[in-house]
């Protein structure tokens, strides 16, 4: 029981703080002009849009040159938390199938 609500709040966490980042800070409403996208990242790809919040520039004219690493950064996070997620699955069915 306790190792699932570990891995649920952790689960979460990057959503809570992508939250609170749009609500306390103007990052997100800088990085995106509408706010369908956002609420988008925040469901399904946190780290990626909490990346992209971070390194967009108005003054560059958006996310550029190197920037686009800390964004393939956040893109490879959300997608080893998606498959962390289908592996522990996969080891707790193949550990009650025995």
């Amino acid at each position: 029981m306790g190792c699932c609500l570990l891995a649920a709040v952790g689960s979460f966490f990057p959503r809570i703080a992508l939250l609170l980042m749009w609500i306390f800070t103007n990052y997100v409403d800088r990085a995106f002009s509408g706010f369908l996208l956002p609420l988008v990242g925040l469901i399904f790809l946190p780290f990626t849009t909490i990346m992209f919040c971070l390194v967009y520039s108005p003054a560059a004219g958006g996310v550029v040159g190197a920037n686009w690493i800390w964004v393939a950064l956040g893109l490879l996070l959300d997608i080893m938390s998606y498959s962390s997620g289908g592996y522990g699955r996969r080891q707790r069915s193949s550990a009650t199938a025995d």
